[in-house]
């Protein structure tokens, strides 16, 4: 069949060591790691955005683009330009296949490419009948697909030894049969589920060390930048390449009032930069701090851009807005945003304590208050009576007596985190929306959408129950109701998120992603735009099988703080495992869809190059990833195989001839050394899908050391809190001070 000489093959990359041979033995023993769409690049598979002449059966859903496409359509011809009549018919079909494997969804199943540190096949594994019939007719082309010295040896041979070297142990998977298989076809290129339908994603991490990162915003200037606030008043700026400038964009410790007390809900609890920001160089900030007499507030200032250096803010430019006194220390509100329409909206909370006790109605009901608000203001201009804002004309109570008219909705208890939807990429549906999570009393936690002159109900309603019955019974039959809410037995304290719009997972978008504070759960809401209902669906992380993928995680920190997007539009959390505003347990966590991605080159953006005065922190991740873990999993599982083995054998005797042994290492028994600023890892969290969960202790170097005095007075009073208080809830009180005293 052959009509010249044959050449050698171009050849897949390929690797051998120990390790391989124990991962081939954990994963198979054990059953860790089954197949799962990936392709060879160790990404996961995409639809491609051009249509795919050579290898069709891909074109809808696998792991070649067009160009992919051309470059195996190449080489199928430079191989059977060296075969005859004969062998073209025979073998067409066959070698198209093979190569075509390299597209298949499961191609990196296909090739034992699921893990980058394993060998690589030189060819797909093949079902046997399919091995053994293209053995039988084209074995005299299988130097024309590999190099593979092995394979080529049995080219003259009968079929069984060439189809034992290509056989896969899980036979669902072999060529063709993965094509056949319709519980691994059924869902393919959706998000995956869990046996209860919990939504299968992944993490990387992107930052650590922060106390408390509060708030995490861009500046939507092109640069990708992406600036990072902490609780204590700090904020930072990190590059697109993933480091951290040394010096802060704004540190104000000096001025934010906060403490070391856990669950303190004051600080600096907000950052929105100006739409015109790369023009004006005007950004916006929300933090609680001391007035005249100890009075306490919340100040929304405007600040500028150094014009020296645009990753440092002027600490001489700060220029207040809007001061409100606070009657307590929690409920303190904290976002703002930037609406389409290019006003300022702030969030305020009702003012503290429990059950908004102010006034006859409570604050959030009283218009003429500023607190437990949504507030709209114009920050382009100054007022005509002293302010430093102006009032949009169409604000809904300009009109009404005794209504303060920056009022754009009310009846909120402490609305945290709230985020705008920037709107589908292709048909811009839902651009503009405002969703808020406001966290609840005794009950029920809820997620709204924000709507002008809209009242929230509370402190009359909490969630779809009534709280205060008296004024429930007679509040207006128009409030707005939530578009979701739970109660505490699923969580506590809900964290506000946001509507997915990126682009690198196009299966999230449309889905409202937020999470709760106390318990750490992720949600998702799923909006059905006939009923305009909305369902939640749990987000369930920790899959060894769904998030086997470089680079990724399946832990994270319980106490997640707050949302947030890049300019890209791509989703992140902010999360602590101790929730102080003083110790650095905070980290940054990316969401990744494991089960399809966006086809190469459609996300790649080229940012706008931004001087760098201060020096870089190159980023050192401290979680494991799953692929990590694996690792460790199958090393542990083959020190367990040489002990067995060990142990059988005579006293005195070598695996190899005599009695002798090898000399140790002069280092097998030393210490791993930590090089300065190293830092052991936090306490992770692993979430279940359902709340079942558990939290794995590890010690922090950067943790103050306590007397055993000090620790027992700590320990009690966080434990307490965190079973029967909650962030934004309820205010946290000092050690030892009676609750009467704070009239809890």
């Amino acid at each position: 069949m052959l009509r010249t000489s044959i050449p050698r093959a171009p050849s897949l990359p390929t690797s051998s060591g120990i390790f391989h041979l124990c991962l081939t033995f954990l994963l198979g023993q054990v059953g860790l790691l089954q197949g799962h769409p990936q392709c060879l690049d160790y990404g996961p598979p995409f639809q491609p955005l051009l249509h795919l002449e050579f290898c069709s059966d891909y074109e809808s859903f696998g792991c070649c683009d067009q160009q992919k496409d051309h470059r195996l359509a190449a080489r199928y011809r430079v191989i059977m330009d060296y075969l005859d009549l004969k062998g073209h018919e025979l073998c067409g079909g066959y070698i198209k296949d093979i190569l075509c494997q390299e597209c298949s969804p499961y191609a990196a199943h296909l090739y034992d490419a699921e893990n980058p540190q394993t060998p690589l096949r030189n060819l797909p594994g093949l079902c046997s009948d399919y091995c053994s019939a293209f053995h039988s007719k084209c074995h005299s082309a299988i130097s024309l697909l590999t190099n593979d010295r092995r394979l080529r040896e049995t080219r003259e041979k009968d079929s069984a030894h060439f189809c034992h070297l290509l056989n896969l142990p899980d036979k669902d998977y072999c060529f063709p049969n993965v094509l056949r298989n319709d519980h691994l076809n059924r869902n393919l290129g959706v998000v995956a589920e869990d046996g209860r339908g919990c939504l299968q994603l992944c993490l990387t991490e992107v930052a650590n060390g922060l106390r408390n990162p509060v708030s995490m915003v861009h500046a939507g200037d092109g640069t990708r930048r992406f600036f990072v606030a902490e609780q204590v008043g700090v904020v930072w700026v990190y590059l697109p390449d993933g480091s951290r400038l040394e010096q802060p964009f704004l540190d104000l410790k000096n001025i934010v009032l906060t403490t070391p007390w856990v669950g303190d809900e004051r600080g600096f609890l907000g950052l929105a930069f100006h739409p015109r920001f790369h023009r004006n160089r005007r950004f916006y900030i929300y933090y609680s701090c001391l007035g005249k007499k100890k009075v306490e507030k919340i100040r929304i200032s405007e600040m500028k851009v150094s014009r020296a250096d645009r990753n440092k803010a002027d600490p001489k430019s700060e220029r207040v807005i809007l001061e409100i006194e606070e009657p307590a220390s929690n409920h303190n509100g904290g976002q703002l945003l930037f609406g389409v329409d290019g006003y300022l909206y702030i969030f305020t909370g009702d003012g503290g304590q429990a059950g908004d006790p102010f006034g006859k109605f409570g604050n959030a009901q009283n218009k003429s208050s500023l607190l437990g608000k949504v507030l709209r203001i114009d920050v382009n201009g100054a007022g005509s009576d002293g302010r430093r804002y102006r009032v949009p004309r169409d604000n809904p109570f300009v009109a009404e007596p005794g209504a303060h008219p920056a009022v754009y909705a009310y009846g909120i208890r402490n609305m945290w985190r709230c985020a705008v939807d920037r709107g589908d990429p292709i048909t811009r549906w839902g651009r503009g929306r405002m969703f808020c999570g406001d966290v609840g009393q005794n009950r029920f936690e809820e997620v709204d959408l924000i709507v002008k002159g809209g009242n929230y109900g509370w402190r009359a309603k909490e969630g779809f129950e009534c709280y205060d019955r008296k004024l429930c019974h007679n509040a207006s039959l128009d409030d707005i109701l939530p578009i979701y809410a739970y109660g505490h037995a699923v969580g506590k304290s809900v964290t506000g998120g946001y509507v997915y719009r990126g682009c690198e997972s196009p299966n999230l978008n449309g889905l409202y992603i937020f999470g709760d504070f106390m318990s750490g759960r992720l949600m998702a809401l799923q909006e059905d735009r006939k009923t305009k209902k909305w369902k939640k669906r749990d987000i369930c992380l920790g899959s060894t099988e769904s998030c086997a993928f470089p680079g990724l995680i399946s832990t994270y920190s319980k106490f997640i703080i707050s949302f947030a997007e890049d300019e890209a539009g791509e989703l992140y959390f902010l999360a602590t495992s101790y929730p102080s505003a003083y110790l650095p347990h905070g980290s940054v966590y990316k969401f990744v869809d494991p089960s399809r991605r966006a086809p190469p080159g459609k996300c790649k953006y080229k940012a706008v190059p931004v001087k760098t005065r201060s020096k870089r922190v190159r980023f050192r991740p401290l979680a494991k990833t799953v692929l990590d873990l694996l690792k460790e999993q199958s090393e542990k599982a083959a020190r367990k195989l040489s002990n067995a083995t060990s142990a059988s054998r005579p006293v005195g005797t070598s695996p190899l001839k005599g009695p002798s042994r090898k000399p140790a290492s002069p280092t097998s028994g030393r210490k791993t050394f930590r090089g300065p600023g190293t830092k052991k890892r936090a306490r992770v969290w692993s979430p279940g899908s359902q709340g079942k969960r558990k939290m794995r202790r590890k010690s922090h170097s950067g943790r103050v050391r306590q007397s055993r005095a000090g620790r027992s007075l700590r320990r009690p009073f966080l434990s307490g809190w965190l079973a029967g208080g909650r962030a934004r809830g309820e205010s946290p009180r000092p050690m030892g001070a009676p609750a009467a005293e704070l009239g809890l």
